[in-house]
């Protein structure tokens, strides 16, 4: 009896660890490839080896995704970055099934909003990751303090560019460069001014709304999703979170602990909010610095459990 029971045992675990692999196999093969879109002062990759979105890529082509990541200026307005983008999708969209989705960080969501004014025919879904989708105070304090067309814009705004074009040079990219653009279009007044024409999903009559997970732009149906986190600082070990720290402090006044540092929650949320509850600051939301985060939250499981999402509505 002993015996049975240690041979039935060892089978059961045998088909468990047999298992695993043949549930993962397909779970992110999503209908349309992934698009991963970055942030300001953003990249695909540098020299091939740190990836923006650190692993994040892999992790969802080893179970099926085809991804691509996009590579747009570091340093421009929304609409430009969504021109590029616009253009850059095409192909990849003509490759496999006509269509892509789109997931971008930070501007990275303004900017896909930009590319489906242009081609909603070739985009499926959007998910907003930490976006800047009503504007950051961060960006509205520089603006602030910053005085315009004087020489102190006039430096800093070299200073970005000269960093958006080693950018370029380290990323084998040759995008176009325009720091004050930037700025302007990651404010509040800047970002309302950009959803008066690229509104998509982003409730523009109440501040802390969601918006619509459906839109349908030119005849073209078009999901939406969003989600964030709300800790600024989540691991001691992380070179930039005391940089985020003391970025989110220009959320005081607010609650503090609704932003990511650069991001406040109710400024993310665009389409059907997954969540924006998660430990997890800005640069977390892309599994920098190389993967130190929170201990008690996962982004890479999310971004999978999202391309899972987009598989299961047919996208």
């Amino acid at each position: 009896m002993k015996h049975l029971l240690k041979k039935s045992l060892t089978a059961a675990i045998s088909v468990a660890a047999l298992a695993a692999p043949m549930a993962e196999a397909g779970y992110t093969e999503t209908k349309y490839p992934i698009v991963l879109v970055h942030g300001i002062a953003g990249f695909d990759s540098v020299a091939g080896i740190v990836g923006y979105f650190h692993t994040i890529p892999y992790n969802l082509k080893r179970s099926g995704a085809t991804v691509h990541v996009a590579s747009v200026s570091a340093f421009e307005s929304s609409e430009v970055r969504g021109a590029q983008l616009a253009n850059q999708i095409v192909p990849w969209a003509n490759a496999q099934g006509g269509k892509v989705n789109l997931m971008g960080h930070s501007q990275g969501a303004p900017t896909s909003r930009v590319a489906l004014t242009l081609k909603p025919n070739k985009i499926a879904s959007i998910t907003s990751i930490d976006g800047v989708n009503k504007g950051s105070k961060v960006a509205d304090v520089i603006r602030g303090v910053i005085p315009a067309s004087g020489a102190i814009e006039g430096g800093a705004a070299a200073l970005a560019n000269a960093f958006g074009t080693i950018v370029n040079w380290l990323s084998g990219a040759n995008n176009q460069q325009n720091a004050i653009n930037a700025l302007w279009t990651l404010t509040t007044p800047g970002t309302n001014e950009l959803n008066e024409t690229h509104g998509w999903g982003v409730d523009t009559n109440n501040y802390c709304g969601s918006g619509s997970e459906n839109v349908t732009v030119n005849g073209n149906p078009v999901k939406l999703y969003s989600w964030s986190g709300k800790s600024s600082f989540t691991n001691v070990l992380d070179i930039l979170d005391p940089a985020q720290a003391v970025l989110g402090l220009a959320f005081v006044g607010q609650d503090v602990s609704t932003s990511d540092g650069l991001v406040d929650i109710c400024s993310s949320k665009m389409g059907k909010v997954i969540g924006t509850h998660y430990d997890m600051n800005h640069m977390d939301a892309v599994n920098h610095t190389l993967g130190i985060r929170s201990l008690w939250h996962d982004p890479v499981s999310q971004y999978r459990a999202q391309a899972n999402r987009l598989k299961n509505n047919g996208l």
